[in-house]
């Protein structure tokens, strides 16, 4: 039809905000991604009737709580699917470490996020700091004027028209604890200090440290709650009235 979703790689790609890793996890996450692709190979040498696609097809059965017939049983059963599903949940837990976020985000919660993360790391690039994947490869080849480089990368317009719309982080101190305060108020969920950072505009890495602060300082004192996975909610007494707005 000429308009078929399609890969593109400058698009998708060299863009995306992968996570900072320590060697710890990149070992990790190495080890099960491998372990990963040998028992998928290990299965379909081993059972030549099954495929990739019906390995999965039964996976998202499992995922959804759907009833597998018996042919899904065959399948979960000489598949390993479980063992397989076991794998991709470590590794998504993994990469959420790796991200520094809670394990049970929902996909729109995760999208947003990465969202987010790209116009930041666009404005850091944009400033000439850029976080190789692949230093030992990408620096000798493509370092040398990546500052001019680094305006090639576009996000879209409703990225940026998002940047623009949010409020700008306050210079006086009595006036960032109320700023904060305000932020997570107009919030519909529960937030942590990076997240509730990249909510200011040119916000993000550069104010981070002084948001959590300014959390703990608010929860010390009964303005929000903290809850034991990282995050801050607004009190219920403080919540803006919705309805009215």
């Amino acid at each position: 039809m000429g308009n078929d979703p399609r890969y593109s790689k400058s698009r998708c790609f060299d863009p995306f905000p992968f996570p900072q890793l320590t060697d710890a996890l990149r070992e990790s996450l190495r080890a099960a991604g491998e372990e990963l692709d040998a028992t998928r190979k290990r299965v379909l040498e081993a059972h030549p009737d099954l495929t990739l696609t019906g390995l999965y097809n039964v996976l998202e059965k499992i995922k959804a709580g759907t009833e597998l017939s018996a042919k899904d049983e065959d399948v979960k059963e000489r598949g390993l699917v479980l063992i397989l599903k076991e794998l991709h949940e470590t590794i998504d837990r993994l990469t959420a470490e790796a991200y520094g976020w809670p394990s049970d985000l929902a996909d729109e919660e995760i999208l947003a996020r990465l969202v987010a993360l790209n116009a930041e790391r666009a404005r850091e690039e944009a400033s000439g700091h850029v976080r190789w994947l692949r230093p030992e490869y990408q620096i000798p080849r493509f370092a040398k004027g990546v500052t001019a480089k680094t305006g090639e990368l576009v996000l879209e317009e409703k990225v940026m028209a998002t940047d623009k719309s949010l409020p700008v982080f306050p210079t006086d101190r009595d006036e960032q604890v109320l700023a904060v305060e305000a932020v997570l108020a107009r919030s519909s969920r529960p937030m942590d200090a990076a997240e509730l950072a990249r909510s200011f505009r040119r916000g993000g890495k550069r104010i981070e440290k002084r948001v959590g602060q300014l959390l703990v300082s608010l929860a010390r004192y009964g303005h929000i709650s903290a809850l034991p996975d990282g995050r801050f909610a607004a009190s219920e007494a403080r919540m803006p009235d919705r309805q009215a707005a």
